[in-house]
């Protein structure tokens, strides 16, 4: 099956087409042909053959490091189901870092949630920890929050794009469901899973409501919505940034880590570094008259 390079840049350097190639010639492949996604911005070269996916895709990366890169099957990259991760994804920070700091805790539980993006400490330990110092805050403060975050810049134009071109689209996080439900209907989502938090009179009781959304509950929720869609897992699309996001973008046909810690870069040769949330739109084979509020 031929494989697509594809290449996004902020802006794309010139001649990026010939590294690849020579890149592709070194592990005994040619391109056959290219496309312009993006003018200026992203293109893909389709090999003649298959090779080792992650060993070129590092190759390629490592000879133009300001890029994204990805190399993909040619069959199949329209994804019928975007399955995404919440903080530090559709959204910059971390809306649990965000409470705690309005209860002077901020320092606390930043340094749990980094230990737990990370994967060195048990997910649902840390939420329980987190939330437990949330204890006393005024529950309208959740929404204060929701009406403030900063979207991750793409996020909107990935899901509103797949959504018209037929996608299912699920927002899943290990946060909290007062957030995901605004992020949810702003940027285009279908639906949205996520922790509750429990209050009484107005305050949050430093409780979350069990069973709380883990790795374990977005790789259940990624096949639940691929056969609600009548698809495979290969026709998914599972974004995120942490080790909870794992098991997800390992499942998925086109697993993506968006600026991602680590443990989850050991899960996919697929990053997006450089570029923005429209880069996945890209990988997919999207050009920009395709794209919802493309940059022309």
């Amino acid at each position: 099956m031929p494989q697509v390079i594809i290449m996004v840049g902020d802006p794309l350097p010139g001649g990026v087409e010939d590294v690849a190639a020579d890149v592709a010639g070194a592990f005994g492949l040619s391109p056959v042909s290219g496309r312009i996604l993006s003018p200026d911005r992203a293109m893909e070269l389709t090999l003649d053959g298959e090779g080792d996916a992650g060993e070129i895709t590092d190759t390629v990366r490592q000879a133009l490091p300001d890029i994204d890169v990805a190399v993909l099957p040619e069959e199949g990259r329209r994804k019928k189901v975007l399955l995404a991760d919440m903080d530090a994804t559709m959204v910059v920070g971390e809306t649990i870092d965000e409470l705690a700091a309005a209860l002077g805790k901020e320092a606390e539980v930043s340094a749990i949630t980094e230990r737990a993006m990370r994967g060195e400490i048990d997910f649902e330990a840390a939420l329980d920890e987190r939330v437990a110092m949330l204890a006393g805050l005024d529950a309208a403060g959740i929404d204060r929050i929701a009406g403030t975050l900063t979207y991750s810049a793409g996020a909107e134009t990935l899901v509103r794009t797949m959504a018209k071109h037929g996608a299912r689209c699920v927002l899943v996080s290990g946060g909290f469901d007062r957030v995901t439900g605004v992020v949810c209907e702003k940027l285009g989502f279908h639906s949205d899973r996520a922790n509750h938090l429990e209050v009484s009179d107005g305050r949050l009781t430093g409780t979350a409501r069990k069973p709380v959304v883990d790795a374990g509950t977005k790789l259940a929720t990624l096949r639940e919505t691929a056969m609600a869609a009548g698809c495979a897992l290969a026709d998914c699309l599972a974004i995120g940034d942490g080790a909870n996001d794992k098991p997800m973008v390992e499942a998925a046909g086109l697993g993506i880590a968006y600026r991602a810690k680590p443990a989850l870069r050991a899960a996919t040769s697929a990053y997006i570094d450089h570029t923005d949330l429209r880069t996945a739109l890209y990988f997919q084979g999207y050009e920009d008259s395709e794209i919802a509020d493309a940059i022309v």
